[in-house]
């Protein structure tokens, strides 16, 4: 039996989630025994989650380096992820760490070119690119299955707004949130989004807005071919957590995210479906994704895969949020700017 053992950084609600997960991998990796080590400045929080995790606390990020891991999962907050980033990569081992690299693209780009220079190897938390809804239609597509795309709308909807202090931070609906939906619009068609149209409104909370944020958004994306999509975003969907794409071809058209547990009713007369409760949270939406993820980090550590989602990728994706909260703040049509070169698989 061969051990893997993983450092992690960061115990908040997304770290404690990875913990979680990382966990339940034992078992899943024909001869592979994972083991967890894991460090916080919230010292006892981290300690009773090694204690019922069964792993190891240690007191600092460089002691955990300094304990032989052999990969490092990244769950801290963003201004925090270029420090760690390097600081693996300096340790030689492979890198997880949670989207975005940094706080903005400008800060981002030393990243890059440290992870290149050092022969560094990220992967970046986009677990979308790990849903079987996600996957199916990236794979119909390349498939030629529904022929050219003519439209794609994208959408991502909170039941709820965080606290308006984490809002302040965020960087903006589309950065916090739209991200995601241009990452995997990049990764299913395989082309660049070139333009960005966005407008958004203030119905919800007044807070939100004195703290330069929206609680709706809508973009209008323009691909480098000239397909055109929309990707909107809602802190407010009282009726559950929505994340949908849907793909319309020339041949066929495909949804992902709709199933009975989708967050709508139809108002057609006799019709039932969908029957399901609505999720609530992400991470209950995308809860076989993230364990699907980590899985990935510890095959990548294993040399039997290649990286799913590369810093490089990342950017680009940030790139799009970053022209989208511009044309927001501007009212006009913003040319997305040039992304470094992709690896994307």
């Amino acid at each position: 039996m061969r051990s893997v053992v993983l450092g992690l950084v960061g115990v908040g609600r997304i770290g404690v989630m990875h913990t979680n997960n990382i966990a339940a991998l034992n078992g899943l990796l024909h001869g592979i025994d994972v083991r967890l080590r894991l460090t916080d400045v919230a010292e006892e929080h981290a300690r009773n989650v090694a204690a019922e995790l069964d792993a190891e606390f240690l007191p600092s990020v460089e002691a955990l380096l300094a304990s032989g891991v052999q990969g490092l999962v990244i769950a801290t907050g963003t201004g925090t992820h270029p420090e760690l980033i390097r600081a693996g990569v300096d340790a030689g081992i492979p890198v997880f760490c949670e989207k975005p690299v940094a706080m903005n693209v400008e800060d981002a780009l030393p990243v890059l070119d440290y992870i290149r220079s050092n022969n560094g190897v990220v992967q970046v938390g986009h677990q979308r690119r790990f849903d079987a809804g996600y996957l199916e239609a990236r794979r119909a597509f390349r498939a030629g299955e529904l022929g050219w795309i003519h439209s794609l709308r994208a959408v991502t909807c909170d039941v709820a707004p965080p606290p308006v202090e984490f809002l302040a931070t965020s960087g903006g609906l589309f950065r916090d949130c739209s991200v995601h939906d241009f990452d995997i619009l990049r990764w299913l068609t395989g082309r660049e989004i070139v333009e960005v149209y966005a407008k958004g409104s203030n119905n919800g909370d007044a807070a939100i807005g004195s703290v330069g944020d929206v609680d709706t958004a809508l973009a209008l994306v323009t691909f480098d071919d000239g397909t055109v999509g929309t990707v909107s975003a809602s802190r407010y969907n009282g009726a559950g957590h929505d994340v949908r794409l849907e793909i319309q071809g020339s041949a066929a058209s495909l949804v992902v995210g709709l199933d009975d547990r989708s967050a709508m009713v139809s108002a057609e007369p006799g019709v039932a479906f969908p029957a399901g409760k609505p999720h609530r949270t992400f991470a209950e939406r995308f809860d076989q994704a993230y364990r699907s993820e980590m899985q990935a980090f510890v095959e990548l550590i294993l040399g039997r895969r290649k990286n799913p989602c590369t810093p490089e990728d990342a950017v680009a994706a940030s790139r799009v949020a970053d022209a989208a909260q511009e044309s927001l703040a501007s009212g006009l049509p913003v040319r997305v700017a040039s992304a470094v070169p992709s690896r994307m698989p």
